[in-house]
């Protein structure tokens, strides 16, 4: 009965949020604590829920002072280069724009964290997806695909919990996988190129080389370009006089003014010791000399004094922050919730319990297959912990018994990785959408399947490899 409700909990949660009937953040609250009660243990929600957000607590923190971090950086500076060279490289053309949306959310991927990775990309891209009317969840979904492939870094989270589970050396699980996972990024990247010649030959390619900052400001303040790829030609305004300007919304003129050149918040002088600082924060990171969340607590205080001595300066940067502060923070507790219901009623363990007995005895051999193939749907519904810690070590038993190496067992389970970061249970997701303004739902519909095509390859190009 467990299992059964505990099906019923995600996909109709999954349903209602994907349909639009509720927004995510009262959906994590109210189904679970709904099929709480259906479960008999209504009595027990509240220990459930503060077991839920005790568990949390820390990445709702890190998301917290990470939102302001970065927030900070982007205000000052720090990755205006960064932008330019993508902004050089994909000039107006959709299909370069997406295909430098996957560059970029790899390689900002390379310090093993997804929620520092979607607010560096979407403040990044978004201005110029916004500028050109393209759809931003192909932003979301490009960044989140190519943000999975990469989550699989040893110090990434799922190759260290496969290899603590499993008593493994995480080098041992992840070098043979390169290949693999080499395989899978250029799945995403040609998945991007397609994507873009699709948005493409719905706005077809703009004649202008810099869409979001103007060389001059003498020439007219507004013309019209003839855009012409593809059959149907298309006309789209492209403002000259600077970034943002009157003719635009409030909100479109707020996004636009963040590559602004002239902008108040630029601290050129300061651009080296920022830098030293976010490169310092990163190592730590990854070297684990403090724990995540106080290291950017610790890092936007100091950027903060720094960068802005004066106290309103300071206060109106955390007041410019404050609704993805807000918006990120909430939904991380929410998920707390449904996290907190699912493990706390059992619904987890018999979910995979039930997933195991129902593989068939001649499957014995192929355990390595079946395990890449499950890690796709129970890394969407469940976290990583649950699966590694709790699913993975008895299909790594029952490979065993069949001759399966665990080795064998731990590179397939990283398979679904590309999925799980879409997964509802994941925090960064929610950074992802927050920031692009894209219904959680909207992304979803995009994503899963295309996410799901890359776990695939991955695991293809593993069983063709002999890695798995």
């Amino acid at each position: 009965m467990l299992t059964i409700l505990g099906f019923a909990m995600i996909a109709t949660f999954l349903v209602l949020i994907m349909m639009k009937k509720m927004s995510p953040i009262a959906a994590l609250v109210l189904i679970p604590a709904l099929f709480c009660v259906f479960v008999g243990k209504g009595a027990k929600l509240g220990d459930y829920v503060i077991d839920g957000v005790t568990s949390l607590a820390p990445t709702a923190a890190m998301l917290m002072f990470a939102i302001v971090y970065f927030g900070v950086m982007i205000d000052v500076g720090l990755f205006d280069p960064i932008v330019r060279g993508i902004l050089k490289f994909a000039k107006a053309d959709p299909m370069r724009i997406v295909v430098g949306t996957a560059i970029l959310a790899a390689i900002v991927s390379l310090d093993g964290d997804g929620s520092t990775t979607f607010m560096i990309t979407v403040s990044a891209m978004y201005p110029l997806y916004k500028r050109l009317k393209m759809s931003l969840v192909v932003m979301t979904g490009v960044a989140a695909m190519a943000n999975g492939v990469m989550n699989t870094l040893p110090w990434g989270g799922p190759t260290a919990r496969a290899a603590t589970a499993l008593k493994l050396d995480a080098s041992d699980i992840f070098v043979p996988m390169i290949p693999a996972l080499a395989v899978g990024l250029v799945g995403v990247f040609v998945m991007s190129y397609f994507f873009g010649l699709r948005e493409r030959r719905r706005l077809g390619v703009l004649t202008l080389d810099e869409v979001l900052v103007e060389e001059t400001v003498e020439e007219k303040e507004s013309e019209t370009v003839l855009v012409g790829a593809g059959s149907g030609h298309t006309k789209a305004p492209v403002t000259s006089g600077g970034a943002g300007t009157g003719a635009e919304d409030d909100e479109e003129q707020e996004r636009f003014t963040v590559l602004d050149p002239q902008r108040a918040t630029l601290r050129p002088k300061l651009y080296w010791f920022n830098a030293l600082v976010t490169v310092t924060l990163l190592t730590a990171m990854i070297m684990e000399w403090l724990p995540i969340p106080v290291l950017f607590m610790l890092g936007a205080a100091l950027v903060l004094t720094v960068d802005f001595p004066h106290i309103p300066d300071q206060k109106a940067r955390l007041a410019a922050h404050a609704d993805n502060v807000l918006n990120v923070s909430g939904m991380v507790f929410a998920a707390a919730v449904f996290t907190g219901v699912l493990q706390g009623t059992g619904m987890v363990d018999h979910m995979a319990r039930w997933m195991v007995d129902v593989i068939p005895e001649g499957m014995g051999p192929h355990m390595a297959l079946v395990t890449g193939l499950l890690s796709l749907p129970l890394t969407y519904f469940m976290s990583n912990d649950g699966f590694y810690f709790g699913v993975l070590p008895v299909l790594a038993e029952a490979g065993a018994a069949h001759g399966v190496s665990p080795l064998e067992m731990a590179r397939a389970s990283l398979v679904g990785q590309p999925l799980h970061m879409s997964s509802p249970l994941v925090p960064a997701v929610y950074v992802l959408v927050g920031m692009a303004k894209v219904e959680f739902g909207d992304h979803t519909r995009f994503v899963v399947k295309w996410a799901a095509l890359t776990c695939l390859i991955i695991l293809g190009a593993g069983i063709l490899f002999g890695i798995v």
